[in-house]
């Protein structure tokens, strides 16, 4: 099979999108199909190639309006079509003729003026909240967003990115739906949360498809001075950036009021002051991914206390399939691999009593921890490349399937 990536970033940049995307090419590279990736140019790196797959950088008219853009590094594609990323997406499929091509983000807004009916067949995997809301987030004041509405929107959408660029981004979002349900063939969504609550519905045609995992193959020197910082005895560790949607403070308070607690290690961007100065707190910045992972393999427990719905929630599976269990809230799409009482511990999202709760019990009871890190590893098994790619696969063949017959009602 013939297909086509469509991803507004794809490494040397890093996140989780990008890992996703970058390993399921590779994966299904290996697996006989023929792959390519369109990708956006980005500051912060061009798209480096990947073993077996194409890669093509393409150029984007918004880049040149760089008020848009805060982060220096990654440039976000906009839920319109981009005119100079139409002709350079037109290119590539002239080049690539495929059989699919399976977008990742609102890169697919550029794709759409260039999707003919006889043509490939479209899937859209839904990695956030992106399909409803302008900010992606579905958060709202700090809190779970109710559902979109022109005005909540509008108003949420310029307090998140500024009045110019946020009165623009969420018309556009709400206009855009229509059009993509009209041209996507099947909808992807790394989790069973992502497709609820974005609203999607039988008729709609979705399958709930997750991102695979593939552990991190760069040896970990045992000599890296960075590993000194970590706490010499066991530690309980959040892995992330310590903001107010991933319940870093809310974490914080809770640890506060534990009785003799082992240390506390935030390991990420510090989005909130103060964390380093709570005893037994340690906050070491952000580390890069191979050296988060080794602080991961040598801590107690994993703690994800999200405020917001995590659309799919990779740290509590990189956890679990190092074996350590995770008290996590209970959202998202944290429920799709924290099972409660067998690989961890669900807590209600934002509730500090029940945060506390959970982790007094975890730290109280080694042999709980070592059946649920038993039971984690056995549920990670669900997201390792064997068991995702035949789901990539069967989807695809569904996507191809469904334009077929919607190109024999059109004939008919």
């Amino acid at each position: 099979m013939r297909i086509l990536m469509l991803t507004q970033s794809y490494p040397p940049i890093v996140g989780g999108e990008e890992r996703a995307v970058e390993d399921l090419s590779l994966e299904l590279a290996g697996r006989g199909h023929d792959v390519a990736v369109a990708a956006l140019r980005q500051p912060g790196g061009e798209p480096r190639r990947s073993a077996g797959v194409r890669v093509h950088a393409m150029r984007s008219s918004a880049y040149r309006l760089r008020r848009l853009y805060g982060d220096p590094e990654r440039r976000h594609a906009p839920p319109v079509p981009d005119p100079e990323t139409v002709l350079e997406l037109r290119r590539v499929l002239r080049h690539e003729r495929p059989d699919i091509v399976h977008a990742h983000n609102w890169l697919v807004h550029s794709y759409l003026p260039l999707d003919r009916g006889e043509g490939p067949a479209l899937a859209l995997t839904l990695h956030d909240y992106g399909l409803i809301c302008a900010t992606k987030r579905l958060m709202r004041r700090g809190l779970p967003c109710g559902g979109p509405g022109p005005a909540r929107c509008l108003r949420c959408a310029a307090a998140h990115y500024g009045a110019g660029k946020g009165v623009a981004t969420a018309p556009a979002v709400r206009a855009g739906r229509p059009r993509l349900h009209r041209h996507v063939d099947l909808f992807l969504a790394v989790s069973r949360a992502v497709g609820e609550l974005s609203g999607l519905s039988a008729s709609d045609g979705w399958r709930v498809v997750p991102n695979l995992f593939r552990p991190p193959s760069i040896p970990v020197a045992s000599g890296d001075p960075r590993l000194e910082q970590l706490p010499r005895q066991p530690f309980l560790l959040f892995f992330g950036d310590a903001g107010h949607d991933k319940g870093a403070a809310l974490l914080a308070a809770a640890y506060g009021e534990l009785e003799r607690p082992p240390p506390l290690v935030f390991l990420g961007r510090p989005l909130l002051d103060g964390l380093a100065d709570r005893p037994g707190v340690t906050a070491l910045g952000p580390w890069p991914h191979w050296l988060a992972m080794e602080a991961l393999s040598r801590c107690l427990f994993a703690v994800v206390p999200s405020i917001w719905p995590e659309p799919f929630g990779l740290v509590a599976l990189e956890a679990a399939a190092a074996g350590k269990p995770v008290v996590a809230s209970d959202t998202g799409g944290l429920r799709d691999i924290v099972v409660d009482g067998e690989s961890g511990l669900l807590v209600a999202p934002g509730d500090r009593h029940a945060l506390v709760a959970a982790l007094s019990r975890l730290i109280g009871d080694a042999r709980l921890r070592e059946r649920f890190g038993a039971e984690a590893v056995r549920r990670a098994e669900a997201f390792a490349p064997q068991t995702v790619v035949p789901l990539v696969e069967a989807a695809y063949s569904e996507a191809i399937g469904r334009r077929r017959a919607r190109l024999g009602r059109a004939a008919r």
